[in-house]
């Protein structure tokens, strides 16, 4: 029996060695990782990183010293045009012009795009409900909140239904609503299959939206994992808060014998007491499901077991030391 090969899954950016260096300085080392079609990749690092920089490489705006990168399956010294027709890069900041309606600046890029006719109207009126900004239509965009111009940026990199998105800080500058605003739209584009790449040193933006997450410091990526191996990395310790009904110190004292339990401290939070229990690394990690167990055995009542959150933040700063390229 003839066995079929297996079928490979296209990398929509792959880099290799990727470096840009400016005389002695590197904005960017070595990077090498690999996006493949639907990931939503969030590129971590402080200011002065190096993310800027990788993007617009990968926009092929920017050549780099040396290393190669591929977008689409396309090299971008070969085939620049080729790889601007596929992607749409959004970067920090941008301008809009004066004298130009919403509607009206969507038209004139969807033009550009050689998008013509009745298809560019439909398309315009599409991008602006996508970004919910149908109502602004017709007021001048100048007239836009900062929120509101980063979400007709996003629709105008949408004209042309690129492959990939590079967004560069989408969320800067944005008030916490218009923050929740833009994750909410990130997430509806990569339920459509877009593979996006979006650079962020606000961590909650990207936690709960990206399945594989990048972490670049000094122009060096430090991680490239998913969000999932990444948090495994950094979780080097559980803590439990734990509340009973009464009885806590007696709890406390029959926790404390347990094998995996290193440490116990008594808490007070808003008005009730908590026992915060430190698990040995060894053998507490994984399985402390017998902990609750042992005190609904011994009569005690749980008000509350819950494990400490370990989040991207955390990871950020544990992985991090805060130095700039």
């Amino acid at each position: 029996m003839v066995q079929s090969a297996p079928i490979q899954t296209l990398a929509m950016i792959h880099t290799e060695d990727l470096t840009k260096q400016y005389g002695t300085l590197y904005a960017v080392k070595n990077l090498s990782l690999s996006l493949a079609a639907g990931d939503l990749y969030g590129f971590i690092g402080p200011n002065g990183a190096g993310k800027t920089t990788a993007m617009k490489i990968l926009a092929t705006l920017l050549q780099p010293t040396y290393g190669e990168a591929y977008v689409c399956d396309m090299s971008i010294y070969t085939k620049p045009k080729e790889i601007r027709r596929l992607i749409g890069f959004m970067p920090d900041f941008f301008g809009v012009y004066d004298d130009m309606k919403v509607i009206e600046y969507l038209e004139f890029f969807a033009a550009a795009y050689r998008i013509k006719g009745e298809k560019r109207k439909q398309i315009c009126d599409e991008m602006l409900e996508l970004v919910d900004l149908g109502y602004k239509r017709n007021e001048l965009a100048t007239s836009l909140s900062r929120g509101m111009t980063q979400r007709l940026g996003l629709a105008r990199v949408l004209l042309h239904d690129p492959q990939v998105l590079l967004l560069d800080e989408p969320a800067s500058g944005l008030d916490p609503r218009a923050r929740i605003e833009m994750r909410e739209l990130l997430k509806r584009l990569g339920q459509r299959g877009k593979t996006i790449m979006v650079s962020s040193h606000i961590l909650p933006e990207l936690a709960d939206i990206c399945n594989k997450v990048g972490i670049i410091e000094r122009g060096e990526l430090l991680v490239n994992a998913d969000v999932a191996e990444v948090m495994r990395r950094v979780r080097d310790h559980v803590v439990i808060n734990v509340e009973v009904t009464e009885r806590i110190d007696d709890a406390a004292k029959l926790l404390e014998q347990h094998q995996s339990v290193s440490q116990i401290e008594i808490q007070t939070v808003l008005g009730a007491p908590r026992m915060r229990v430190s698990l040995n690394k060894e053998q507490g990690l994984d399985d402390y499901c017998d902990l609750p167990t042992l005190l609904v055995q011994h009569g005690f009542k749980i008000r509350s077991f819950k494990e400490d959150e370990i989040n991207l933040e955390t990871a950020f700063m544990t992985l991090t030391k805060g130095i700039t390229a």
